[in-house]
């Protein structure tokens, strides 16, 4: 992805700008934006917050999430987490690291989005998280724990126990 900044308006290469296509009047109606789309580049024209909001959107559509999912972090009660796995991993064969965050059909990653209520997304070397801000640090520990190396189950264990800390309070 690159983004290039021009005074009030910026310019993304999206890799799955379909989504975007499909949805542009949404986005620019929840984004405040004007958008150009050019192949798989695209302009937003918008006042600096709306640009940085958009940045944000368009940062989780290109990690993998649904434009509805991506929208969610206009919410300030809803956290986004981007992290790359080369930060966290202690092997240099990411592809056993990213087979591990999902798990066979998709089970560790269900499980973590199911006990905290986010949705996660794995994306080449890149994790993306999107969620209830009081949960997302939580289960960025998760995720990391699981990259360096951690078991599911305990990863698992570790998201239960926060979620009986938060229930109790």
């Amino acid at each position: 992805m690159h983004w290039q900044q021009n005074f009030d308006m910026i310019s993304i290469e999206l890799t799955r700008i379909k989504d975007v296509l499909n949805n542009k009047s949404k986005l620019e109606s929840k984004l405040n934006a004007k958008i150009k789309i050019s192949g798989k580049n695209i302009t937003i024209n918008a006042d600096p917050f709306n640009e940085f909001e958009a940045q944000r959107v368009f940062d989780a559509i290109n990690l993998g999430f649904s434009v509805k999912k991506a929208l969610k972090v206009l919410d300030e009660d809803i956290g986004f987490i981007k992290i790359n796995i080369r930060d966290y991993a202690n092997t240099k064969n990411h592809a056993v690291v990213r087979s591990r965050l999902i798990g066979t059909n998709g089970k560790t990653r269900k499980t973590i989005e199911e006990i905290t209520k986010c949705d996660v997304s794995i994306h080449d070397n890149s994790v993306g998280i999107i969620g209830p801000a009081e949960i997302t640090e939580s289960a960025l520990v998760a995720v990391t724990n699981i990259i360096k190396g951690t078991k599911q189950a305990n990863a698992y264990r570790y998201l239960e126990k926060i979620n009986s800390q938060r229930k109790q309070k």
